[in-house]
């Protein structure tokens, strides 16, 4: 990083007929008087959590050794180029979504409401529903006191069902991993331009008949901003001139694919429960949704994230991978290898879009490091063994650094049954967020931090 003389504030952002957009962390914001030390001790920490749903295919997922060199799994494969930054975690257990007596099935369910929450979820369809304050909602109180948004809530399947989504079980359980409140579940968004919108602002105006005039005319956003954008320019140096240029282009491509998705479901016969402009594969959609996800990060419009790659119970297909078939019938495998294959198949897809978005992060400067440097992500979910609706020994993975505060390339296993919980009270202290208790925590996991 080189400090400069001239000083822009941090919050500078470019504006113009309705549009705002927010800026990277340039040189030129960081004050000539300002000692470099200081800076780069300091950086901004980032939170993700990335769900994925129906169990996983765990023979094909737990490495063989464990220690200081992390031996990928067939399904970790993807993962190669990032492992130095990614620590496998064996042996966590999501027991409170372990049926009570006399609840019978719902284990879908109970899985999303207690991933984050580590809270039992009241058993009910109907509107009082109660679960428990989610580990990235704890930290979007702190953290958002610094930024635009709170929190951003991302997700792949439509956010537009009702009623009961497991038996017993209202779909707010389902559709969330996110809970401000143990009464209030956070809506989670999976249209990349209302999240393009949220991020950047669109229209004149919020109501939806001047927003949709405003994408009628065809034009970027970026068209908006162009005047500031070069007045800023002449005030800058080379090197953040060069950044500029950078994110505009990530910015305009990110919208020019927004544009073709919409365009080719104009086209297209909508497919059932898919929103106009939503992309027609699993990978383009999740990893549009990633890249509007590093923007937002990079312009430290939030700091905190949520991303839910299917709904419990999610029967999505694959047909772009050679997976015909419905996600939640191939986790209930029954040890039929052919059905295993597939679940491996798609647990495989999974992360290889993970992988995209790590990557995406660590070539993202940020301060005197990378966005993944300052990052802590993790990836998981609340069922290990879909067939059997097991709660225990979870498929967790723990990636970035954690502004040196996580050290990757391993894979660590925890003595059996240890509470989930406990690395949401560890990921939080890493944030600089310590809290004593919550949910089913016994206290803090070891050798996160070094062997």
């Amino acid at each position: 990083m080189i400090i400069t003389k001239r000083y822009l504030p941090r919050r500078t952002v470019l504006r113009g007929l309705g549009a705002t957009l927010a800026l990277p962390l340039l040189d030129g914001m960081v004050p000539a008087l300002a000692p470099l030390r200081a800076t780069a001790a300091q950086p901004v920490r980032r939170l993700g959590a990335i769900y994925v749903p129906n169990g996983v295919e765990m023979r094909a997922w737990t490495p063989t050794a464990q220690g200081t060199t992390l031996e990928l799994s067939s399904i970790l494969e993807p993962l190669a180029p990032v492992r130095d930054q990614v620590c496998v975690l064996s042996g966590l257990a999501d027991k409170p979504a372990i049926p009570r007596e006399g609840e019978g099935v719902g284990d879908h369910a109970r899985a999303a409401a207690t991933w984050l929450t580590a809270v039992h979820a009241k058993k009910t369809e109907g509107p009082d529903i109660r679960a428990g304050v989610s580990m990235d909602q704890i930290a979007a109180r702190e953290l958002g006191k610094e930024t635009q948004l709170a929190s951003l809530e991302l997700a792949i399947d439509s956010v537009e069902v009702l009623g009961a989504c497991d038996q017993g079980y209202s779909c707010a359980y389902a559709n969330t991993i996110a809970w401000r409140n143990p009464t209030t579940p956070l809506p989670m968004e999976n249209n990349p331009r209302a999240v393009f919108e949220r991020l950047f602002g669109a229209a004149d105006s919020t109501d939806a008949a001047a927003r949709l005039a405003r994408r009628r005319q065809d034009r970027s956003i970026l068209d908006f901003v162009t005047g500031e954008a070069t007045q800023l320019g002449r005030r800058l140096g080379a090197g953040d001139r060069r950044k500029i240029d950078q994110y505009l282009d990530a910015v305009r491509d990110v919208e020019r694919r927004i544009q073709k998705a919409e365009e080719q479901s104009d086209r297209e016969i909508p497919v059932v429960e898919q929103p106009i402009g939503i992309p027609g594969t699993f990978e383009t959609h999740a990893r549009l949704m990633f890249d509007l996800l590093t923007l937002a990060y990079q312009t430290d419009l939030t700091r905190v994230s949520t991303f839910m790659f299917g709904r419990e119970v999610s029967g999505r297909s694959f047909p772009e991978i050679g997976v015909p078939g419905g996600h939640h019938g191939y986790s209930h495998h029954q040890n039929d290898p052919e059905n295993l294959a597939m679940l491996a198949k798609i647990n495989t897809h999974h992360i290889a879009q993970f992988g995209y978005f790590l990557e995406k992060l660590r070539a993202t400067p940020d301060g005197d490091g990378s966005l993944l440097d300052h990052s802590l992500l993790v990836y998981g979910a609340g069922i290990s063994d879909g067939n059997l609706h097991f709660h225990l020994d979870l498929p967790t993975l723990l990636a970035g650094g954690g502004a040196g505060h996580l050290k990757g390339g391993r894979h660590l296993e925890y003595p059996r049954e240890t509470p989930l919980a406990n690395l949401h009270v560890t990921v939080l202290d890493k944030l600089g967020i310590p809290v004593e208790q919550f949910g089913d925590s016994t206290g803090q996991l070891d050798y996160l931090s070094d062997v």
